[in-house]
């Protein structure tokens, strides 16, 4: 039975179709393949074997009255901990949220449960999304199924690490600056970050309001594209969820590059990237050449300057956004606080860890009325030039190709007492989250010591469809999206 794990979530979905396997047996699969294999990748920070089984039984009873809700109905997913689940407890991988258990559904966990898709747990993430190798979670870090020494990227490092180890068919993660893509190329899974409003942000925890987008991760592009189709819809319970057709992804997805103009951003191969990547990327580059497509050399001249622009209003969000958490209204409360200044201080001072705190200090600072216009509206300023380079771009080409991480997984520990250089693992991703694009990661071979290389695509707003029909053409050329991870 856990040869059902190695299924995509496209072959599960036609072999229940065909009632050759059932629901129940795909969900108990994968909660073996949990029991077997999360002691030591650590991904989930809590299984939901009960709700995941009943699920299972009423898709497959769906299934045998002929009315099954989806073409993905019954397939076994996980969620980062992000996402409001009704019922379940969600922290958000903070102690400052221990306890707590959410009333209802965000909404892309209600479309998931209204497709049919057996909800398996909750995975681990970076406290609050802040972070770049899921080590800074208040419980503990989740290593890299493909060496349980190293990361696998972050935030949304849970969800990269369950796909690659195959306990669950796919996964929904958050993009604030790279969150989906980065955790994707570290751990040879396919992420997408849609575009800004795309996807309804409505029950996600918030860290930079402005950022953040939810976005599908599998193993495959297929299954990529199947799971965004279900989440990408309007939703008026979130005002900057936009008002456009749902794609169908689906239908030309096998289209090809043939024809297509993919930009290559001379300041995303600049100095600091591992030498392995850069290689791997340029050899990449040239298969797409040779599949039909005409690679065009282009300039994002503020990219420079996109680090710094997405640290100053990210922390500035997340300084006014975790300003809720109080120790009144919900989560962890400080039980020996004298006066309510007390209780503030104490309960966010136990409940936070040291990256939180780090960029709330640094939002305050920014938002502070002595340094808001020289810090944050500047910042904001170097976002819209930082938005019409990309627009520009656009003018002359399809879509961006860039590398996704400048290394490969590093080891756990290796960076987390030198932030900057943590930060500097979002250096590719981050421009594409200040500027609302659309962004996919996709697997592109390995470094000599078997570890994944991501290569990024970057598209127009909106453009989903054509990223995944290019990922797909580059897909249909190698064995190693299918490889599977040693653990």
């Amino acid at each position: 039975m856990s040869s059902l794990t190695d299924l995509s979530m496209l072959e599960l979905a036609a072999k229940l179709a065909s009632r050759e396997v059932s629901s129940v047996d795909a969900t108990r699969a994968s909660l073996q393949r949990i029991a077997q294999v999360d002691p030591k990748v650590r991904a989930f920070l809590r299984v939901d074997e009960a709700g995941a089984l009943k699920a299972a039984e009423a898709s497959d009873a769906r299934r045998k009255a002929g009315g099954p809700l989806s073409a993905l109905d019954g397939v076994p997913v996980g969620l980062k901990d992000i996402f409001l689940t009704e019922g379940v407890e969600t922290t958000c991988g903070s102690r400052i949220l221990e306890g707590f258990v959410p009333p209802y559904d965000a909404t892309v966990v209600r479309l998931l449960k209204e497709a049919g898709l057996p909800l398996l747990g909750k995975l681990n993430m970076d406290e609050f999304a802040m972070g770049s190798s899921n080590e800074s979670s208040a419980y503990f870090p989740t290593h890299n199924p493909w060496d349980l020494t190293r990361t696998p990227g972050g935030s949304s490092g849970g969800s990269a690490a369950a796909v690659a180890a195959r306990e669950v068919f796919g996964a929904l993660g958050t993009d604030t600056g790279g969150s989906i893509r980065q955790p994707a190329a570290l751990t040879n899974t396919v992420g997408l970050k849609p575009t800004y409003g795309r996807v309804s942000r409505y029950g996600v925890i918030a860290f930079a309001s402005s950022l953040d987008q939810p976005g599908p991760m599998a193993r495959t592009v297929g299954d990529t594209a199947a799971l965004f189709q279900l989440i990408a819809r309007h939703d008026p319970l979130d005002s900057t969820s936009a008002d456009v057709e749902t794609p169908d992804c689906l239908t030309g997805l096998e289209d090809g590059v043939r024809g297509l103009k993919l930009g290559v951003p001379r300041e995303y191969f600049a100095e600091g990237m591992d030498p392995e990547v850069a290689g791997t990327l340029r050899a990449s580059l040239e298969e797409l050449e040779k599949l039909g497509a005409t690679l065009v050399d282009v300039s994002l001249p503020h990219t420079k300057y996109a680090l710094a622009t997405y640290y100053l209003l990210a922390s500035s969000e997340a300084s006014s956004n975790l300003a809720r958490y109080d120790g009144i209204r919900y989560g962890q409360r400080a039980k020996d606080a004298r006066g309510l200044k007390e209780l503030y201080t104490q309960t966010r001072g136990q409940g936070f860890g040291a990256e939180v705190k780090r960029r709330i200090m640094l939002g305050t600072y920014a938002l502070s009325a002595g340094y808001y216009d020289a810090y944050y509206l500047r910042a904001q300023k170097v976002r819209t030039l930082i938005r019409e380079d990309f627009t520009k771009v656009f003018q002359q080409v399809d879509a961006i190709v860039s590398p996704t991480s400048p290394v490969p997984a590093f080891k756990l520990g290796a960076k987390v007492d030198d932030p900057l250089s943590m930060y500097l693992m979002d250096v590719y991703t981050l421009p594409c989250n200040l500027a609302g694009l659309p962004g996919l990661s996709v697997p592109c071979g390995f470094t000599q010591a078997g570890l994944p290389i991501g290569m990024q695509l970057l598209g127009r707003p909106f453009d989903e469809a054509r990223l995944l029909r290019i990922a797909r053409a580059f897909e249909r050329e190698h064995d190693f999206f299918r490889r599977a991870a040693p653990v």
